[in-house]
């Protein structure tokens, strides 16, 4: 239960602009439900960025950097577009890892292919990074969270029909396990859904107020 202190440090939030540094509709519905349960609203930009030429062989650190490049990226377009630092902006990423490899968006129907049938056979962990920066103070706020899936195999003609639609590229390994193809063959989540989609709900709030100085 959130305490009243909390409420009240929460309740700060409202009365701040809040920008999400993401395109994804996963975390944008996240942010949405986020927001009603905590009266605030929010805007998005995105970072448009080349993310393939930010490597680390370290899963937490490479999300750390790319979350860090993303909101470099947004905050030199608002300069540009003579807009205003003011706010908190959100920026994240997040990859796969499976069988001691990271798994970022796939780039071919065989790599989709190759990633979710791989899954059946051991469990993949997300791991994702959280940035919170106050763009007034620069005062910034980051962590990083890792959940695991343990799946049943996911039949080949359930592959197809998702690699069909289109989505799995524009997921991490791509993982949707919202997905009503998808859903019945999670054994089960050591995690919370929204981790595992992208943006942990308890993790942004803490990192907003951390980086609000609320």
């Amino acid at each position: 239960m959130t305490s009243a202190v909390d409420q009240q440090r929460v309740a700060g939030l409202r009365s701040q602009r809040i920008i999400l540094g993401s395109s994804s509709f996963a975390r944008k519905q996240i942010m949405t439900e986020l927001g009603k349960e905590h009266g605030f609203s929010y805007e998005v930009r995105t970072a448009d960025i080349d993310e393939k030429a930010i490597r680390d062989p370290n899963p937490e650190m490479l999300v750390r950097l790319l979350a860090r490049a993303k909101r470099e990226a947004i905050i030199a377009k608002m300069k540009a577009a003579g807009e205003p630092l003011q706010g908190l902006l959100i920026t994240c990423d997040q990859v796969v890892v499976h069988e001691e490899r990271i798994l970022e968006k796939p780039g071919s129907v065989d790599e989709a292919h190759e990633y979710i049938d791989g899954y059946g056979r051991s469990p993949a962990s997300t791991v994702g990074a959280v940035l919170a920066t106050d763009l007034g103070s620069g005062r910034a706020a980051e962590d990083v969270e890792t959940s695991y899936i343990h799946f049943r195999p996911i039949p080949e003609d359930v592959r197809a029909r998702l690699i069909e639609e289109g989505e799995v590229f524009y997921c991490a390994g791509g993982l949707m396990i919202e997905h009503p193809l998808v859903e019945p063959h999670i054994e089960r989540m050591d995690g919370t859904q929204c981790s595992v989609m992208g943006l942990p709900k308890h993790l942004v709030l803490r990192l907003m107020l951390e980086a609000a100085g609320l």
